[in-house]
C-alpha cells in the first residue's frame, strides 16, 4: 500500500516541481518552448492511452472471455463524452483565449485558467488510480513496475503543464507564491480523482477493463480537444511534432521496460 500512496503522488508531484519554475524563470516562457513542451505532453498522453490503458484494458476483457475489442470500445466512447461534459460544464478559460468556456461565471481569469489545467488532469488522476487499481486486483495482467511507469510518464507531462499555467499568472501581475500555489492546486485533483478510481474499481473488478479504456478516452479529448491545437497555434512551426515525438517514445520506452 506505501508503494501505491507513493505511485498515486508521483503526477501531483510533477505539477508542483513545474509550479516552481515560476520562481527561477523570467516572465514568459518562450512560444517555441511552450510549443515543444504542449506537444510532449500529447505525445507521453497518447502512449500511456495505449500503452497502459487500451492494450491492458483488450488483454484483460480476453482473460475474462469477454470480446476482446467491445469494452474498449464502449469505455473509450464515454471517456471523450464524459470530458466532452464537463467541457461544456466547468467555466474554464484556455491560455491565450479570452471567451472562456462552460457555463457562465463570475470567477476571475486567474481562477477559470487553473480550471482549464485541473478539468486536464481529471483523466490523468482516473489512469493513474485505475491501472494501480489493476496491479491490486488479481490476475489483471497489470504490475505495480507497469503502474509505476505510467504514473512517472504522467509526472513527466505534468512539470511543463505546471510550469505553462503559473508562469502566465506570473505574467498577469499575480506574485510568485500564488502563482506557484494556483499551478500546484490544479494538480491536486489528480491524486483525489486516483483515489476516487481505486474505490469504485475495486468494489466491481470485472469492470475494470471498461474503466482503463475510459480513463483512455478522456485523456485523448484532452489532447485533441486542447494540447496538439495550441502546440500549433500561430505561425507554423514542427516544434510541436517534434515535442510530441519525444514524449511518445519516451512514454512508450517506461511502459514496456518497467511494464
Amino acid at each position: 500500500m506505501k508503494n501505491i500512496a507513493i505511485g498515486l503522488l508521483i503526477p501531483f508531484i510533477g505539477t508542483t516541481i513545474g509550479s516552481a519554475m515560476v520562481f527561477f524563470m523570467r516572465n514568459k516562457i518562450n512560444r517555441k518552448v511552450e510549443r515543444l513542451l504542449l506537444g510532449f505532453a500529447a505525445g507521453v498522453m497518447i502512449a500511456a492511452s495505449i500503452w497502459s490503458l487500451i492494450i491492458p484494458s483488450m488483454d484483460m476483457a480476453e482473460q475474462q472471455g469477454k470480446t476482446t475489442w467491445v469494452p474498449a470500445a464502449i469505455g473509450f466512447s464515454l471517456g471523450i463524452l464524459f470530458l466532452l461534459l464537463l467541457d461544456h460544464i466547468i467555466p474554464h478559460l484556455h491560455l491565450k483565449k479570452n471567451k472562456p468556456e462552460g457555463i457562465k461565471a463570475k470567477l476571475k481569469n486567474s481562477t477559470m485558467m487553473v480550471l482549464a489545467v485541473t478539468l486536464h488532469n481529471i483523466p490523468e488522476g482516473m489512469a493513474a488510480g485505475v491501472v494501480f487499481a489493476g496491479a491490486m486486483a488479481q490476475n489483471s495482467g497489470i504490475t505495480l513496475a507497469g503502474a509505476l511507469a505510467l504514473a512517472i510518464g504522467i509526472a513527466i507531462q505534468n512539470f511543463p503543464e505546471g510550469a505553462i499555467i503559473s508562469m502566465p499568472l506570473k505574467a498577469e501581475g499575480i506574485s510568485k507564491p500564488k502563482a506557484f500555489i494556483y499551478g500546484m492546486l490544479s494538480g491536486i485533483v489528480e491524486p483525489i480523482a486516483a483515489i476516487i478510481t481505486i474505490l469504485f474499481t475495486s468494489t466491481v473488478t470485472p469492470i475494470l477493463p471498461y474503466i482503463l479504456a475510459f480513463a483512455a478516452g478522456a485523456m485523448i479529448y484532452v489532447v485533441i480537444e486542447e494540447l496538439i491545437p495550441e502546440a500549433q497555434e500561430g505561425e507554423h512551426s514542427d516544434i510541436g511534432t517534434i515535442g510530441f515525438a519525444i514524449g511518445f517514445v519516451l512514454m512508450m520506452v517506461l511502459d514496456i521496460a518497467l511494464g
